[in-house]
């Protein structure tokens, strides 16, 4: 499998998943936990590493994302 980044970074929504977790005043551990209750088994620490844009997002994985925050997954890409 070949491993993909763009300019050194492993995502392109990091940082817009953290803007959307700050405006909806939940922290890591929580947003993990949405994502857990969505059968997505994130952990908190794969939350830090995606908004530091370590960790590659599965679509499936954004299509809950935006489900959490209730935002069009293209929402994800701004």
């Amino acid at each position: 499998m070949k491993i993909y980044d763009y300019n050194g970074k492993a995502n392109i929504v990091g940082k817009r998943i953290y803007a959307l977790r700050k405006k909806a005043h939940l922290s890591q551990e929580e947003l993990a936990i949405k994502m857990q209750l969505n059968n997505i088994e994130l952990s908190q620490k794969a939350i830090s590493r995606i908004e530091k844009q370590e960790r590659f997002v599965t679509d499936y994985e954004l299509m809950v994302f935006a489900m959490v925050f209730q935002v069009d997954i293209k929402d994800l890409f701004q």
